[in-house]
């Protein structure tokens, strides 16, 4: 891969853009050709666009991949900050694919992105994907011809394609948010956002070091530069409720003696809530005995990953009484590793600052240890934000300067809506989606968009998401869009489009699901994320996944009740 970090950033320029990516191809055949004509386009050559371009291929569909990166992967080529790695366990998060499993071994069950870069390659050996796939291609603007029934694509390189489908395997973050600090430009240290991070290795060791943002990113730069920095600072607006990983080597052994099973398991993983291979505890938390309670939390909590998440007891994201039973297991676990009681409960509060797993927890090994060396610090900006960059740091709204030579940003994305909406996408109508989402995300079954016909999304608003393990939703979601675009084709169909009454029903759904939990009553990702002005609404269908699919499948089975049919 290329030097993605120093090709983007600039410390002269902070405000980074995916048409930073753009190059114009000297080839001009197969996916790089001029006036490309296919039968379905994907944007995003993540676990989405790679699960889609072989499932629509197979089909007899002629289909191409846009990538705004140099190679498949998704997050996983972009993502290569100190300690980046996934969150959840594999056989769980890869391709149910067995010609890809067979031929493939872990290294650990919780891949960094090296082994997950190592598997994209594997897989496009084993299946074939960059052959069909055009690299360093953005996306620019998109609008649906009800004459035509095409797609016209164009891309920052100056192209036009058409296509009778477009499907964006684009996820959840794949859109940046970089707050407008003033000075940063000023700032005459190195700086990296955490998804534009540099190849070539960030040198730490007797600098002093800052990390603003305590979210996945932030928590794993932390464990990786706590032990090399001369000294290190973390920013945190809200504490993170981090759980234990559990991380441990795998041998090549126990993967081939489970490999008979991985069908079952694969088919299993879409049998619970958050697309794990593990669900809720079935009863409620004040069915059982305080001793009982605690017996059931320490076994989670000592199985560790998402367990302790969504693996303990059913009413937990309901009940608040039930939910502060788990945070209260969760502080008295936490507290007991960080010393310093200052650090403690800016860490690891006594009182609950919100509800347990309302915000995706983070996945950790040694992150709250880190903050027991000296050299570790952590300040808490919830009311004394950060005011602007100087030369020499970071100074706080009370004045409080704090001096850096080397700083990483890690807040994050403007997540799920923000990737689709980036993409200069436009309506039948000629109506921008990016100012039709200003007051809030509309879709029907979190796949399809009422004016945008044959346009499906994966991994986006409105579908499981943010709860669920990503590679679960993209083979659920994908399946459907396969059949989906096979019926419009066995029928004789030019187009279809939702209904707007379909999707207005749908948000009123999600809404519905959302309000029956806890979510609503703190900001996370799972309301919106935090961008300034944006609307705050849930995104993700909170129902679980084996209900979310029999949604959408009773949705395809009776698809004249929710979508406009045009035939051809």
């Amino acid at each position: 891969m290329g030097d993605i970090g120093e090709m983007v950033f600039r410390p002269k320029k902070y405000n980074t853009e995916l048409t930073d990516f753009s190059e114009v191809h000297a080839d001009k055949t197969g996916p790089h050709a001029e006036n490309l004509e296919v039968d379905a386009l994907i944007v995003g050559a993540g676990f989405a666009g790679v699960f889609m371009l072989k499932t629509l291929r197979d089909r007899g569909l002629k289909t191409v991949i846009f990538e705004a990166g140099n190679d498949t992967g998704g997050t996983w080529r972009w993502n290569c900050y100190p300690g980046a790695g996934v969150d959840s366990e594999v056989p769980e998060y890869e391709f149910s694919w067995p010609e890809v499993y067979n031929t493939w071994n872990w290294p650990s069950n919780y891949p960094n992105y090296n082994d997950l870069r190592d598997y994209f390659d594997h897989v496009d050996k084993v299946v074939g994907i960059k052959k069909d796939c055009s690299f360093n291609t953005v996306v620019i603007g998109a609008q649906f011809d009800t004459n035509e029934g095409r797609w016209n694509v164009k891309t920052a390189d100056g192209r036009t394609t058409k296509a009778k489908y477009l499907v964006l395997g684009t996820g959840f973050a794949a859109k940046r948010y970089i707050p407008p600090w003033e000075g940063v430009d000023k700032f005459k240290g190195v700086v990296h956002h955490s998804s534009f991070w540099p190849e070539k290795e960030v040198e730490v060791k007797n600098k002093r070091c800052a990390i603003i943002g305590t979210g996945a990113s932030g928590v794993q730069i932390t464990q990786a530069w706590g032990p090399e920095a001369g000294d290190l600072t973390v920013f945190q607006r809200t504490p993170n409720l981090a759980l234990p990983m559990r991380k441990r080597d795998l041998t090549v052994e126990e993967q081939e003696r489970l490999k008979p099973y991985y069908p079952e398991l694969f088919r299993h993983r879409e049998a619970n809530f958050a697309g794990f291979l593990y669900g809720w505890c079935e009863r409620n938390t004040f069915d059982d005995t305080p001793e009982q309670r605690e017996a059931l939390y320490e076994k989670v909590w000592k199985e560790g990953g998402f367990r302790y998440w969504v693996s303990v007891y059913k009413d937990n994201l309901i009940n608040p009484e039930a939910n502060k039973e788990s945070y209260d297991f969760w502080a008295k676990k936490t507290r007991a590793r960080i010393d310093d009681p200052k650090k403690r409960e800016i860490l690891a509060p006594e009182k609950m600052p919100h509800y347990f797993g309302v915000k995706r927890p983070c996945l950790e090994g040694t992150y709250y240890e880190q903050f027991n060396r000296e050299s570790v610090h952590v300040v808490d900006i919830k009311d004394n934000p950060i005011r602007e960059f100087t030369e020499t740091g970071i100074t706080l709204e009370d004045g409080t300067h704090h001096e850096f030579d080397v700083i990483a940003i890690a807040t994050g994305f403007d997540v799920v809506t923000g990737v689709m909406t980036q993409l200069g996408l436009k309506s039948i109508d000629g109506a921008e989606l990016e100012q039709e989402w200003a007051s809030g995300a509309k879709t029907y079954l979190g796949i399809t968009v009422s004016g945008y016909p044959n346009m499906f999304h994966i991994y986006g608003a409105h579908g499981p998401t943010l709860l669920c393990n990503g590679p679960t939703s993209v083979e659920i979601q994908g399946r459907w869009i396969s059949d989906a675009i096979a019926k419009i084709e066995a029928n004789d169909v030019k187009y279809i489009n939702p209904k707007i009454e379909a999707a207005d029903n749908w948000k009123d759904h999600v809404v519905e699901l959302n309000n029956l939990t806890l979510f609503p009553t703190t900001q996370s990702t799972y309301m919106g994320g935090s961008i300034p002005g944006k609307v705050y609404e849930p995104v993700s269908y909170a129902g679980g996944v084996p209900a979310y699919a029999l949604e959408i499948r009773r949705a395809l089975d009776t698809w004249e009740q929710g979508f406009d049919i045009v035939k051809a």
